[in-house]
């Protein structure tokens, strides 16, 4: 996957299509990930304890993997993922200034 917990990215299409966010969880089996205040759904969940009551509360949902661009923290701009191989280790590169990511 080219797109990692704790990365910046946009959002290129629905319906926060131009929002950034960072990127709370990755789900590789579904290629989907949970990005900070995009696609906020509403939860409706029971009263635990006698005299609570119930609620509904808002939490991000997933969003498609090819729904999103990665944001490069050097340049700013969203950008493609390219891979640097040394000897020891592979590294991601920013397609547009050739930074490391």
């Amino acid at each position: 996957m080219k797109i990692k917990k704790n990365d910046q990215v946009k959002i290129l299409a629905g319906k926060d299509r131009g929002k950034t966010g960072k990127v709370l969880r990755v789900i590789s089996a579904e290629n989907k990930i949970v990005v900070e205040g995009v696609n906020i759904v509403k939860k409706h969940v029971k009263p635990r304890k006698e005299g609570e009551s119930g609620q509904r509360i808002e939490i991000p949902g997933k969003a498609d993997i090819s729904n999103v661009m990665l944001v490069c923290p050097k340049c700013g701009k969203p950008t493609r993922v390219g891979y640097g191989v040394t000897e020891k280790n592979k590294f991601r590169i920013c397609k547009q200034c050739k930074a490391e990511l």
